[in-house]
């Protein structure tokens, strides 16, 4: 196992110019959701250079990829690398999903070569996984069913902190609209305020949302409150992105917000529309994935930590995919603590500094290891989804 970790490090230091060079070419060309076609192009350019077979579009995503890899013989073992390379509006690539996308490039293709060369069964499967601030490509994977059969699936993320077994809350964007009468503001008793109800619903939410769990949290923008201070908006709209601890909860909270709104439409005599978009769910890591992860940054001088359980957290689409298959989404400090704020311009000037550079290569070569004990290790495996039936199934339909 040590010698085939080692010709793992190897193959990523030989191929170290090729992902450091996808690294900064898509953090130079950032892309925002379903239009990341370089990024794409790029990535299927280097997998089919070293053996894998790319299947694009994929999943009826434009920008969505599978590639594969197989192994000297199917054994049934399937791991997956997830990909990420969508930018945020007017950021760029302050998320740095470009080290997500080099990195994962590195893990598989590393992987591959050393399963080539020493005969080991298996395949290996790289999705491209796009929009993930907002749009959910995994979600639609998820969906389609994509990750069943898969023995497990992994990626990182750039952070200012070494973490494994992060959780994270689920979340969905809700959008509100009312539909008023316009009229002059000099007689508006001929209008219906669709502002005023708008505004209701922000007091109606301040005054319930202490009712939810405490984990919940809400933040809500006027996207449309009318077009001069001298007419009556005929129309209004607000976004709303909510989260809470489990999807259960989240559905709990959209049905209060359309209480509320239907309140608010009421309240002026406005018609109201309640749309929510795709939810992404709460993640539930492996634990025991993420201790192979650990110990195999451990042996390459990177010590992984546990995070603080009572932190405050984010949401993204691969809790989906923690429903259905064992993952690991551990992070990896490109910048210190304090010194780059991840959707920021100093996060993604991070995401292109000599230290994202170190952390592509580390975590290729941290994911491909354990992707190589997951491949070889029986026992792992079946730890693995004993820990998934545990504390995964339970939850799946709620």
């Amino acid at each position: 196992m040590i010698e085939v970790k080692e010709q793992i490090a190897v193959t990523v230091e030989r191929i170290k110019k090729n992902l450091l060079c996808l690294s900064h070419k898509i953090h130079r060309t950032p892309e925002l959701g379903w239009c990341e076609y370089k990024a794409v192009q790029w990535q299927k350019a280097m997998l089919e250079e070293y053996g894998f077979t790319v299947e694009i579009p994929f999943c009826g995503m434009e920008t969505a990829f599978k590639a594969v890899f197989s192994g000297a013989k199917p054994n049934g073992v399937k791991i997956a690398f997830l990909s990420e390379y969508d930018a945020l509006a007017d950021i760029g690539h302050g998320c740095g999903h470009n080290i997500i996308a080099a990195s994962a490039m590195g893990a598989a293709i590393s992987l591959a070569k050393v399963m080539d060369k020493n005969l080991i069964p298996g395949e290996i499967v790289v999705f491209g996984t796009p929009a993930e601030e907002g749009g959910g490509g995994k979600i639609r994977m998820v969906d389609e069913g994509v990750f069943e059969g898969f023995t497990c699936a992994m990626m990182i993320h750039p952070s200012t902190q070494n973490l494994i077994a992060r959780h994270g809350l689920a979340a969905q964007v809700v959008h509100v609209e009312f539909f008023g009468r316009a009229a002059h503001s000099s007689k508006p008793v001929d209008g219906v305020n669709a502002l005023s109800s708008l505004l209701a619903l922000f007091q109606g939410i301040d005054s319930l949302k202490h009712t939810w769990p405490n984990e919940s949290k809400i933040n809500g923008i006027i996207t449309d409150g009318g077009s001069a201070p001298n007419i009556i908006p005929e129309y209004s709209k607000g976004s709303f992105t909510i989260r809470a601890g489990r999807k259960k909860t989240l559905l709990m909270i959209f049905k209060d917000i359309e209480r509320i709104a239907q309140s608010a439409a009421l309240l002026t005599g406005a018609k109201h529309k309640v749309s929510g978009a795709h939810i992404s769910a709460e993640r539930y890591p492996s634990m025991t994935l993420g201790e192979a992860f650990k110990e195999n940054m451990d042996s390459l001088g990177v010590t992984m930590n546990y995070p603080d359980y009572t932190a405050q957290v984010g949401s993204s689409d691969i809790g989906n995919v923690s429903l259905v298959v064992p993952i690991i989404h551990e992070y990896l400090a490109i910048a210190e603590p304090g010194s780059a704020v991840p959707h920021h311009e100093s996060f993604c000037n991070a995401a292109a500094s000599p230290r994202a550079d170190e952390v592509v290569l580390l975590a290729a070569k941290g994911l491909a290891m354990t992707g190589m004990d997951v491949l070889i290790q029986r026992e792992l495996r079946e730890q693995m989804w004993k820990e998934f039936d545990e504390k995964v199934r339970p939850y799946q339909c709620c």
